[in-house]
């Protein structure tokens, strides 16, 4: 029976439109997202097999855009539309619209970045560009993939800081493991980049790895 022929009172949006979204459960509110379901299943049942696939909505909103389309009843469109809702949650959790982000410790640097890389199935490696007072002037992504010296490059990495005048930066990268140790390459990679600071004169605040609901500050490991 698909969604459209239960009785209304069961069915996802009718019951966040009368009683609000807490009311449902996870794979409910992920089924309103799918839209629709394949032939046999409904949105809800499609949304209970993939938690089921990955374990929770977390390990979901980890998957690439690429691996979600081809899961059976999803497809490239409703695999962009669940992509682009994990990605405006994250966004959403890491800031907070017209106020200033200052990046004073390794907390401050986890509370804003952790939302937006700690689910993230792939690493990414990051830089935020700080001001004089620790004011985040703002953030890009240098590389995607595993993190090595040939991906991240001083170039990347520094450039947009001179451009921008930025007083120091922060390095950022996460580990999907959720283990956020960091690997011999996360030493040898941040001395790199650390050296090659001191030569444009800049100065590399941090290097904070992020991991599953905790971080490393390789300035608190006394390795920066």
């Amino acid at each position: 029976m698909t969604i459209e022929r239960w009785p209304e009172t069961d069915r996802p949006r009718e019951r966040l439109y009368f009683n609000g979204p807490t009311a449902l459960a996870d794979a409910e509110l992920l089924a309103l997202q799918l839209g629709s379901g394949r032939r046999g299943k409904d949105a809800v049942a499609v949304a209970r097999e993939m938690l089921a696939t990955y374990g929770s909505l977390a390990g979901l909103a980890g998957r690439d855009v690429s691996e979600l389309a081809q899961r059976p009843g999803v497809g490239r469109a409703k695999a962009a539309r669940l992509v682009a809702a994990f990605e405006l949650t994250r966004r959403l959790r890491a800031r907070t619209p017209g106020t200033r982000v200052a990046l004073s410790s390794p907390r401050d640097v986890y509370e804003a970045f952790g939302p937006l890389m700690e689910d993230l199935g792939r690493e990414v490696f990051r830089v935020a560009l700080l001001d004089a007072k620790n004011g985040l002037l703002r953030d890009l992504i240098v590389s995607e993939g595993t993190l090595s010296a040939s991906l991240v490059h001083p170039r990347e990495v520094f450039k947009p800081a001179i451009l921008d005048g930025a007083a120091s930066v922060i390095l950022l990268h996460n580990h999907p493991s959720g283990d956020p140790t960091p690997s011999r390459e996360d030493i040898r990679l941040t001395r790199q980049l650390v050296e090659c600071a001191h030569l444009l004169d800049l100065r590399v605040h941090d290097h904070v790895i992020v991991g599953r609901g905790r971080y490393t500050s390789l300035v608190e490991r006394g390795i920066i």
